[in-house]
């Protein structure tokens, strides 16, 4: 038997199957490429992009999480759907709502019921503090806390160097607003000088303070010799002054 007549056409029959081989990965590779992203993945791109939003928006330091309290049914798509947030809820708070609007060609708007975390470095009590001692970062450790439960949380960027424990707090715990004050340069029963500032003019007195004050703030004085009590501004320690 003569196998020569059979040569091209074997030939032929290789080239077809190794181009229909190499089609196969090709379009398998163009249909992955265009495939749907999961809808898990588009609920968490836009709950991200609503969060950035609401960051920019309210000036929120932290990192913001946002979960949907309800079902969020979105259309399918190959790529994250744009998002715009257009109404915002009056304050930034672990629970709220907020109108968005998803997608440019044909938009949707959307009503979301959210709950909210905003996470951010803040001080805590590394041993129990006592009254009157002086807010010392080196004493205290940080903790990262949803400063939206814990609002009076004292953030590790705000600067208290002139603060000092005005209650003993135990150990562990997240430092507070209500924990700290301005350290008093005046304190009640104490007898300072008071300058009396006229123009030029200036006349300094004792005077026994009243109530406990900071720089910058007002406290009630009473004069030692005349027993009248009037305002004066604390300006350093034991020291206050009156303008006229």
């Amino acid at each position: 038997m003569n196998s020569r007549p059979l040569a091209p056409f074997l030939v032929s029959l290789l080239l077809t199957f190794s181009l229909f081989s190499a089609a196969v990965p090709a379009a398998r590779a163009q249909n992955s490429a265009t495939a749907d992203l999961p809808a898990a993945t588009l609920r968490t791109a836009l709950l991200a992009d609503v969060a950035a939003q609401l960051s920019a928006h309210f000036r929120a330091d932290g990192d913001l999480q946002l979960e949907s309290v309800r079902p969020l049914s979105l259309p399918a798509s190959t790529t994250p759907l744009p998002v715009e947030a257009i109404e915002y809820p009056a304050v930034l708070a672990s629970s709220m709502i907020v109108r968005i609007r998803v997608g440019t060609a044909d938009p949707v708007e959307h009503t979301l019921v959210l709950r909210a975390q905003l996470s951010r470095e803040v001080w805590a009590t590394r041993a129990p503090s006592v009254r009157d001692a002086s807010f010392d970062p080196v004493q205290l450790d940080t903790r990262r806390a949803d400063v939206l439960r814990e609002r009076d949380a004292i953030a590790v960027t705000e600067s208290c160097a002139d603060y000092t424990f005005n209650r003993a707090v135990p150990a562990n715990r997240i430092l507070t607003w209500r924990d700290i004050s301005r350290r008093s340069l005046v304190r009640k029963g104490q007898v300072i000088e008071v300058a009396a500032i006229d123009g030029t003019l200036s006349i300094t007195m004792k005077a026994l303070a009243m109530e406990n004050g900071a720089a910058g703030e007002t406290v009630k004085v009473r004069n030692i010799d005349s027993k009248k009590e009037f305002n004066a501004l604390v300006v350093a320690d034991s020291r206050a002054q009156i303008r006229f």
